[in-house]
């Protein structure tokens, strides 16, 4: 190799080192950076991922309990849907807890209800008569622990020689048929 060669082969060198030095350096810190970075958000993913695989069996845990307590809280509604049926329903579970107790229902005044947002709430006034004030108290009891849940609003009683004489105002709730369709999906 003559004198000649090696200085254009150093100059190429030279030239060679410095366009490493000025681009290949730059661009081999901006691929591992990426790189770090990439790897960084993996990280991050997988840290995430952890977190909800460790939280899974929670969930699916507070899903089974907030579906059975729907299930309890269905049952305690009347499932009759129009105003009548579910009048009908709240006077013959009265009656029948109201026989089971020895209180006889001397008469009922027309329910009352209301409508809204998908649900119906029936009140109705009922006049009893005992003998024994301790059935009074039975069928409250009794009344607040049927299925369906039926609520007692109010409650009144007076002596009258003998017996003992009141009204009693109940309350039942259910579901339109709109809100048993669920949300459309």
């Amino acid at each position: 190799m003559t004198k000649r060669e090696q200085n254009i082969l150093a100059l190429a060198l030279v030239v060679g080192v410095v366009f490493a030095a000025t681009q290949g350096l730059p661009a081999a810190r901006a691929w591992y950076s990426q790189g770090a970075a990439r790897v960084e958000q993996l990280q991050t993913e997988i840290a995430r991922e952890q977190r909800l695989q460790e939280m899974a069996a929670d969930w699916a845990e507070r899903r089974a309990g907030v579906e059975a307590r729907e299930a309890a809280l269905e049952a305690m509604l009347f499932q009759e849907t129009s105003i009548p049926l579910i009048s009908a329903s709240v006077q013959r579970l009265v009656r029948d807890l109201a026989g089971a107790t020895g209180i006889s229902i001397t008469s009922t005044k027309l329910a009352e209800s209301m409508e809204t947002g998908g649900w119906l709430l029936m009140e109705q006034e009922l006049s009893l008569l005992t003998d024994n004030q301790e059935n009074m108290l039975r069928l409250v009891r009794s009344l607040e622990s049927a299925t369906p849940w039926v609520a007692v609003s109010s409650f009144s009683v007076c002596r009258n020689r003998n017996e003992y004489a009141g009204t009693l105002t109940v309350v039942g709730f259910s579901r339109t048929d709109a809100s048993r369709a669920g949300p459309a999906g």
